[in-house]
């Protein structure tokens, strides 16, 4: 039974004097105990939008969010602003992109964490400091009880990293929201990070939604995976699936831009070509298709559907053939 069932999410972005922006188009997908899912594209494709609309954090004016967002039996969108605050942490968390912006700078890590446990499992400060002592140990920082009393800005990165973690993880929350969370890090840390949430997800139970443009991260850590361009989802499979036998165009193109250490050396990588702003209304056509290798002209034309593809979804008129992904899959 799912944990968290999005329904035709959208969000639309209005500001007086510029047309209307769709950044997040009838987004649908569920979330399982213990299932972790990605939510992958490049920068503007949505993802970030699509989890501040779940964790209702989107301004009020300005954002126009539609659609439904039910975890277990409640639609969080139905909530109050005081009924979501009670909910964020303790139910649901999120660890933030940018870590340095997303601590407060004048305030230590340790009064940071231990105002969680008190607003939301009641802890006596006493008791919530030796509990954040004992959250920054888990998520494997050193000289915990030192790192207390410390600011962010004397933090390194990957401990900045780890101590927005330690918050998310505070209340031990059923569904956890990263977003780009090894951004920036160099790849030891990055594998250290993915490695601990590999591990909460495994012994907690906890939903995760991975929102990357990283395939590598999904590679190593997704159950199933979303890919989204232009505010929809164009492709859904199973990660081993995806990665073998991946059918949208656009899927196809960020695995064949991805390094391989199998590959010739010398051998070019090969970009897609043109940018997200590259693309035309969903309403009246496929937006990729200003980019699209396969483009044919009904694409431009028509709005393909999110039709049932093999054990997947798949949005395209004319997909990638299987022996050409299943070729991509072998090099990979």
């Amino acid at each position: 039974m799912a944990l968290l069932e999005v329904r035709d999410l959208s969000v639309v972005f209005r500001r007086k004097g510029t047309r209307p922006f769709t950044a997040v188009d009838g987004v649908t997908f569920e979330v399982e105990p213990g299932q972790t899912v990605g939510l992958v594209g490049e920068s503007g494709s949505g993802k970030s939008v699509t989890a501040l609309a779940i964790m209702g954090l989107l301004p009020k004016r300005g954002a126009e969010v539609s659609g439904s967002v039910r975890f277990e039996d409640t639609d969080l969108r139905s909530l109050s602003d005081k009924q979501m605050r009670d909910r964020r942490g303790r139910d649901l968390a999120m660890v933030f992109q940018d870590p340095l912006s997303s601590l407060n700078p004048v305030i230590p890590i340790g009064l940071q964490i231990t105002e969680v446990l008190e607003r939301h499992r009641g802890m006596p400060r006493r008791e919530a400091r030796v509990e954040a002592t004992d959250l920054l140990n888990r998520v494997g920082i050193p000289d915990p009880s030192r790192r207390l009393s410390e600011y962010p800005h004397q933090l390194s990165g990957g401990m900045r990293q780890r101590a927005l973690i330690a918050i998310a993880l505070a209340c031990r929350p059923r569904l956890l929201i990263a977003d780009e969370p090894t951004t920036a890090l160099d790849v030891t840390i990055q594998a250290q990070i993915l490695a601990l949430l590999s591990e909460l997800v495994k012994d907690t139970g906890t939903a995760l939604i991975m929102i990357t443009h990283d395939l590598g991260v999904v590679a190593g850590l997704c159950d199933e995976v979303n890919v989204m361009y232009g505010g929809r989802v164009v492709e859904r499979a199973e990660r081993h699936a995806l990665f073998n036998s991946s059918r949208h165009p656009y899927t196809h193109g960020l695995l064949e831009s991805i390094p391989r250490l199998d590959a010739p050396r010398g051998d070019k990588l090969v970009p897609i070509k043109g940018s997200v702003a590259d693309n035309i209304p969903w309403d009246d056509a496929c937006a990729f298709a200003p980019r699209c290798p396969n483009a044919l002209e009904r694409c431009r034309q028509v709005t393909p559907a999110l039709e049932p593809d093999g054990g997947g979804l798949l949005r395209c008129h004319n997909p990638v053939g299987p022996m050409t992904a299943a070729k991509q899959g072998v090099q990979s």
